[in-house]
């Protein structure tokens, strides 16, 4: 178990810093192009690229746009695991990055970790009330385990230093 909370750790971390255009791993990509265009994904403050439900298309799946009103949680919402939308919400580990990792034998995972990224508001300790706030990432990660019934979901937010 331990070892599928430091694989959905590492994914997450990933995301994190490469997602959010600080120059990290996860999406600057073997692609380049498609890299690079995903990380502008995260700039300036509209959050283009962070759809309701989640972004399906090949620069912004998995970035997601905060659920209105009483509604859930898109990483409540959509298939963490990918078994049931064919992953149509969620980013494979390595998809943007190219990172490999193998799976599938012995005590290795069965499958590669997937990931989905929520734009949220967020305003800093001491900030006025009525300020607009900037924008903080919540990182929502699954791991697998060595059996299909083994998986753990954790999550980080991020912020970007100004």
């Amino acid at each position: 178990m331990d070892g599928e909370r430091e694989v959905a750790r590492t994914v997450a971390g990933e995301a994190a810093a490469g997602g959010a255009g600080t120059g990290g791993s996860a999406d600057t990509g073997a692609s380049g192009g498609i890299g690079s265009a995903r990380s502008a994904l995260f700039g300036g403050e509209m959050g283009i690229g962070f759809v309701d439900g989640c972004g399906t298309g090949p620069v912004n799946v998995g970035l997601c746009g905060r659920a209105g009103g009483g509604a859930a949680p898109v990483w409540q919402a959509v298939d963490l695991s990918g078994a049931e939308d064919g992953g149509g919400h969620t980013v494979q580990f390595g998809d943007f990055s190219g990172a490999a990792m193998q799976t599938g034998s012995g005590f290795l995972p069965f499958r590669r970790p997937r990931y989905l990224i929520e734009r949220l508001p967020c305003h800093q300790p001491g900030d006025e009330v009525g300020a607009p706030g900037g924008a903080c990432y919540r990182v929502t990660a699954i791991g697998f385990g060595a059996r299909p019934q083994m998986e753990v979901v954790l999550q980080s937010v991020y912020r970007k230093a100004d």
